[in-house]
């Protein structure tokens, strides 16, 4: 591409290890992000159509950069054929409603409505029924010796507490896995693969719109104690959340609450049981656990990427980006920076200061961060005291642990252990 700098491809096996990269089946991206960020830190990603920008100090000027707009949903339909694209177009409008893929003043508007229903208040509130759960998950777990951490502890736990915040009954949950599955295929997919799921996402989607639709319309004539009769309800100088955003505000916080935080405590804990010295630190010294989850978010993020669209021509790290062009800010790349975290690559979790970028940046922080925080403290630290001789069931996974295959999405998807 004429005025670009691609990345330098030294040899066929970095040719290989890259398109994997992009198609988010590389298992250890660590050394290709390090490369990348020492040798070419913006360049142009020829297979996916985008910049990639690694640097810490370019990725956060790019969450504060109002040139670059939140409206990534624009970059994944643009990926698909265009018969598809407008066969699927209402699976773009919706997204494009999330709060986080908005831009001000829509942004701004919704974000302050939200607040007014998810206050810190109600998220500190949490922390007694997130323990019961806890708790009551690792009950059933105790006395079997074994369990997978992802299925059996992790999934279930963010699940169980987004259901009850919005409150869906909990025997609708086998319901609507499936239809959040599909959605998250489509939206932390490889720009290589969403055409083949994105019709499947679109009936998902649809499909869970209208079970919240008849919640909604439910909780208009009786309202509950919980976050839908609060979506429902909110109002500030005459401003509300129209039906659309509405349902757009419940699928975000379903899907959302979902994978992160079963990659913040997956990942969390296959982290401690790679550097047994930080474990038994840990264990120790269990008020560390609010360092130590800040350092689990950097070291191994959940959220490896944030995509922005440009709106006007730009230069980003010496490198001219076009009108109209994706630019991948890299989350995980950013969070081992040298520049930024001495000896990146350690894990540490004392470390101080830890400015990571898992959650975002700017006015794009992610609202559930102080929730999905609060779970992986208690998650934790209960498996710890309560299993304190917890190891992998198959030292295989130590360094080849069976990761997702996703660009925007960094989970594993097993973790055996024993104790």
């Amino acid at each position: 591409m004429s005025g670009t700098a691609d990345l330098p491809r030294s040899d066929a096996e970095s040719s290989s290890e890259y398109d994997l990269f992009c198609r988010g089946r590389l298992a250890d991206p660590y050394p290709l992000l390090h490369r990348l960020r020492k040798q070419a830190p913006v360049h142009w990603c020829a297979p996916l159509d985008c910049w990639f920008v690694t640097r810490y100090d370019d990725v956060l000027a790019g969450h504060a950069d109002p040139r670059l707009s939140s409206d990534k949903m624009q970059v994944k339909m643009k990926q698909l054929p265009p018969a598809l694209r407008k066969k699927v177009e209402r699976l773009g409008q919706h997204l494009s409603m999330w709060v986080s893929h908005t831009d001000p003043p829509d942004h701004t508007r919704l974000r302050r409505l939200v607040h007014l229903a998810f206050t810190p208040a109600v998220v500190a509130g949490m922390r007694p029924r997130i323990q019961e759960i806890v708790d009551a998950l690792v009950d059933k777990a105790e006395t079997q010796g074994q369990m997978d951490i992802i299925a059996d502890f992790a999934y279930p736990l963010p699940v169980t507490v987004v259901c009850e915040l919005l409150g869906i009954p909990p025997q609708d949950v086998t319901q609507f896995t499936q239809w959040v599955e599909d959605i998250v295929a489509f939206i932390d997919g490889s720009e290589l693969e969403i055409p083949n799921v994105a019709e499947r996402s679109l009936r998902s989607l649809l499909e869970l719109t209208d079970y919240f639709h008849a919640i909604a319309q439910e909780r208009q004539r009786s309202p509950g104690d919980d976050m839908i009769s609060a979506l429902v309800a909110v109002e500030e100088e005459g401003n509300r959340l129209s039906p659309d955003e509405l349902f757009a505000m419940c699928v975000q916080m379903l899907v959302g609450g979902h994978d992160t935080t079963t990659g913040l405590i997956g990942n969390g804990l296959h982290a401690l049981l790679q550097n047994p010295a930080e474990l038994e630190k840990l264990k120790a010294n269990p008020s560390l656990i609010d360092s130590a989850v800040e350092e689990f978010l950097r070291y191994e993020s959940p959220g490896p990427r944030d995509t922005r669209l440009a709106l006007e021509d730009l230069e980003i790290g010496g490198q001219q980006v076009r009108e109209g062009q994706a630019v991948v800010l890299m989350l995980s790349a950013a969070n081992r920076d040298p520049e930024q975290f001495p000896d990146p690559d350690r894990l540490d979790i004392c470390r101080q200061p830890n400015k990571h970028v898992a959650f975002g940046w700017g006015i794009h922080f992610c609202l559930g961060a102080p929730l999905a925080r609060l779970m992986g403290e208690i998650a934790l630290n209960t498996l710890l005291r309560r299993l304190p001789e917890v190891r992998f069931a198959d030292n295989s996974w130590h360094d080849n642990p069976p990761w997702r295959e996703a660009v925007g999405l960094r989970m594993l998807n097993s973790l055996p252990v024993v104790y």
